[in-house]
């Protein structure tokens, strides 16, 4: 049985979380800032991180919508962009799909990289935490990340063009992928599939509407999954 209360792995998901919040911040202040320059008003600009609350997928929707890319593109290419959470999600069905229906929706609701990331190693080295206390380590981390989020979409659409160009805030965006995906490069099935997503999205970067993505996504996915078949044949452990 665990000894920590629920509320002391609670307070743990908040620090493990808050040190993203250095990237959060200006990643969120960027997308206000980019999407009143692209036409939406404060409430537009609030609405779409509230709503769709996904840094990458709503700059590829937005980037793709101003550059007057078909509706039906900038959906498609939003979506495949967030094709990682359906696997975040089967990642913590086995830790979290026994919570009631309305904590489960709003676990999906929270599920993002730097929730996910924090939860799934925090799980697994903590074998021995109850439903309970793995609900108040997600919800722990979403705390710092979320709101913080929200907030600073708000000032950098209030803030708009006023931003100085020597503010740089675009470094957040490859800084965030890079401290989450890095750690999870821990297998060769891993490490496969980032190299073939990496090369396919370079070399299919002459393609309209980053549909390069689209497709360095699914073979990304394809050569990850048949590095572990092939791998588990030859019994070798992943």
């Amino acid at each position: 049985m665990p000894t920590e209360t629920v509320k002391s792995v609670y307070w743990k998901g908040v620090r493990d979380a808050a040190p993203f919040v250095l990237v959060v911040v200006p990643f969120a202040l960027l997308f206000g800032v980019v999407a009143t320059e692209a036409g939406l008003n404060v409430v537009e600009a609030l609405g779409f991180s509230v709503v769709v609350i996904a840094g990458a997928a709503q700059f590829t929707a937005l980037q793709l919508l101003v550059d007057d890319a078909p509706t039906l593109i900038a959906i498609v290419s939003a979506l495949a962009v967030n094709l990682r959470m359906a696997m975040y999600s089967a990642s913590l069905t086995p830790h979290l799909g026994a919570a009631p229906l309305w904590q489960r929706a709003l676990v999906a609701y929270f599920t993002v990289d730097q929730s996910y990331a924090c939860s799934v190693f925090a799980f697994e080295a903590n074998p021995h935490w109850t439903l309970r206390h793995k609900l108040a380590y997600f919800f722990g981390c979403v705390s710092p990340i979320c709101p913080f989020w929200y907030l600073a979409t708000l000032v950098g659409a209030l803030a708009g063009s006023a931003m100085p160009d020597w503010l740089a805030l675009d470094f957040a965006v490859p800084i965030t992928f890079l401290a989450l995906t890095a750690p999870m490069l821990r297998t060769p099935a891993h490490m496969a599939a980032a190299l073939v997503s990496v090369v396919t999205a370079l070399a299919l970067s002459f393609l309209p509407y980053s549909l390069g993505l689209l497709v360095a996504g699914l073979a990304g996915m394809m050569t990850g999954a048949g590095t572990e078949v092939l791998l588990e044949r030859r019994g070798i452990r992943t």
